[in-house]
This record gives C-alpha cells, sequence and structure tokens, in this order.
C-alpha cells in the first residue's frame, strides 16, 4: 500500500495477496537508487519477498557500475537484469512464477512492466508504448489488471507510480547495513547526527556508507513518523498503529483472549 498521491492522507491498496513483488526500474534515464529505496521499504513491509528487476540493459552504457550500485543497497533482495530485445531477456523472471503464486510488478511509469509481462504470457494482451525523446517511457497502463499465465500463476500489472508517498515501511530490511551499523553506536538511541561514538558517521567518513543513503533513511523515518526511534522502537510503533482500532497491542491482546473464551 501507499499514500494516496496529493495533498491528502488516505491509503491506497495497490495490491494484496502477494508471494512477490517486482520492483522494475530500467537501467537508462529512469534509474534512481533513492527511489528503489522507497520502493523495497513498501515492499518488505507488505510481507511479499521484493525482486528488484533492471529493465532495458540493451539502454545502458555501463551495466556493471548500476548493477554494483543496486546490489550494495537492495540488501536481501535478488537483482536480475533484463531486456525485451532479446527472446530469452525475460527468462530470469519467469524462474520466480510458479503454479498457485501471485506475483506483482510496479514501477515508475514507462519501465516496461507491460513489456515483461506480454512476454510471460506468450503474446501481447497489455498495450506498450515507445519511449519519449528523454529516453524516459510514457505512461501505458491506467488500471490494475490480473492475469492467469498459461503455465500456471498469476500476475498483477499495477499503472506507474508518479509519486510514492508511504504509510508504512520496514527500514530494517531496506536499511539493514544502517542498523547493522547503529547497532554499534556508543548510544542505544543515536540519531547519528552529533553523538560521539556514532558508527553510522564514522562508516560514513570512511567511506563505507554514503551519505546520501543516511539522508534518504532520515527521511523516510521522518514521513513515516518514526523519526528519533531506533529499530527496536519503530517495530513497536507500527504494532500499536496495526492494532490502533483496539486501543493498541495490549487491548488487542484482551478482546483476542475474550473471543477465545467466548468459543
Amino acid at each position: 500500500m501507499r499514500k494516496t498521491a496529493g495533498a491528502a492522507s488516505d491509503t491506497q491498496i495497490v495490491a494484496a495477496n502477494i508471494d512477490t513483488v517486482f520492483i522494475c526500474m530500467s537501467l537508462n534515464n529512469d534509474f534512481n537508487l533513492r527511489r528503489l529505496e522507497r520502493y523495497l521499504s513498501i515492499a518488505w513491509d507488505s510481507g511479499a519477498v521484493p525482486v528488484v528487476v533492471l529493465t532495458k540493459s540493451d539502454l545502458c552504457e555501463d551495466i556493471e557500475s548500476r548493477l554494483k550500485d543496486t546490489l550494495s543497497m537492495a540488501i536481501g533482495a535478488d537483482v536480475l537484469v533484463t531486456t525485451s530485445t532479446s527472446d530469452d531477456g525475460y527468462l530470469s523472471v519467469k524462474g520466480y512464477i510458479s503454479s498457485g503464486r501471485t506475483v506483482a510488478f510496479i514501477g515508475s511509469s514507462g519501465v516496461g512492466k507491460s513489456t515483461l509481462i506480454n512476454r510471460l504470457v506468450g503474446k501481447n494482451v497489455l498495450d506498450t508504448n515507445e519511449l519519449r525523446n528523454d529516453d524516459k517511457g510514457r505512461h501505458t497502463t491506467t488500471r490494475r489488471q490480473l492475469i492467469v499465465l498459461p503455465e500456471g500463476g498469476a500476475v498483477i500489472d499495477t499503472p506507474g507510480m508518479r509519486e510514492l508517498g508511504i504509510i508504512s515501511a520496514d527500514l530494517s530490511k531496506s536499511f539493514a547495513d544502517i542498523d547493522r551499523l547503529a547497532s554499534k553506536c556508543r548510544f542505544g538511541d543515536c540519531t547519528h547526527k552529533s553523538e560521539p561514538g556514532c558508527a553510522v558517521k564514522k562508516a560514513i567518513q570512511d567511506g563505507i556508507l554514503l551519505a546520501e543513503r543516511l539522508e534518504s533513511y532520515n527521511k523516510l523515518k521522518k514521513e513515516t513518523k518514526y523519526d528519533g526511534l531506533n529499530s527496536r522502537l519503530i517495530e513497536k510503533e507500527k504494532i500499536n498503529e496495526m492494532f490502533s482500532g483496539f486501543g493498541g497491542m495490549k487491548n488487542a491482546r484482551k478482546f483476542i483472549k475474550e473471543k477465545s473464551r467466548k468459543k
């Protein structure tokens, strides 16, 4: 799920009951690691397993460098490189789909989600568009569609997201590298700003961690209202939010116990 576009704070469900989320990002002008961090954060939070799919490798002059950058931050997620210009350019994706499993494709407009799905189906069931003059794809898919593949499994195609506002995120997985470093900080509630003995700031000074990644981490924590909380407190806050309708986790447990007693 994501925050609806615009100023409203409503939630939009993108897809449900998914086993795998394919996060598609093209290797041309659409390549954006900060955006990918956002996608990974909401994908991990959904309970599905994210897989990063780098599309349009035929339009990239330095695949190795961009793949290295992606692998360094897509911690715990597989990363695939695809192209639509060859008959076998999609086969790495096909290996993740089998009978009884549901997968969803998400990503910006024009990154090649519909083209990949057409290849998986074996025929053109979804409309596609050519690149614009600035080497970016055009917005083609306007509604979500579920397609059952001939060999089994179901695929959900989603419209390109111009905005990706976050309601809830699993930052402990999408930023596992920062979490590991934070465990070595002198203070348990270190904010990684000006405290002495900060392992995260030292990693930036030593060139182990990019300053931009910490900035993105802090930005997402603030956006999800987890600003100033460590990973343990973030999980506690998420649980409380989940059971807010019951007045918190404690009351939820009481409610469940009473329901069980009545049965």
